[in-house]
């Protein structure tokens, strides 16, 4: 059995993975879990955001923190705006679990911090 040796450039010599934009890349090496914020429970104190800007934002409509990148900041600083949260919303959490803690939190219908509590868009047929 004879190999051809032609074979040798027409393969590739790794295989190309696409990037997905979920890759925990910080200095070359992967974090074993994503930060997440449990926005049900926040209550916008913004002290997250104030000590690791790279990784927690406050969203402008509800007004709770959110982490908006994995690789914004170090674990070490990451850690210590987790410490710093009042109600500990904040968690370390698989990565794999992140669209299903997304979804879930979608479905809830939360109110605006800092503004009077409404009639939820749902229960507005009850109401009536």
């Amino acid at each position: 059995m004879s190999i051809d040796p032609s074979v040798a450039f027409k393969a590739r010599a790794q295989v190309f993975i696409e990037p997905n934009g979920k890759e925990p890349c910080l200095g070359g090496q992967l974090r074993e879990q994503a930060v997440w914020v449990d926005e049900s429970i926040c209550i916008g104190c913004r002290y997250c955001a104030h000590v690791a800007t790279n990784t927690f934002v406050i969203e402008p409509d509800l007004g709770r923190s959110r982490a908006i990148r994995q690789d914004g900041d170090s674990t070490e600083l990451i850690q210590e705006a987790i410490g710093t949260c009042p109600v500990n919303c904040i968690h370390w959490v698989p990565f794999e679990q992140l669209d299903d803690l997304r979804a879930r939190l979608d479905a809830l219908d939360l109110q605006d911090l800092g503004k009077l509590p409404q009639v939820s868009r749902r229960n507005q047929r009850r109401v009536k």
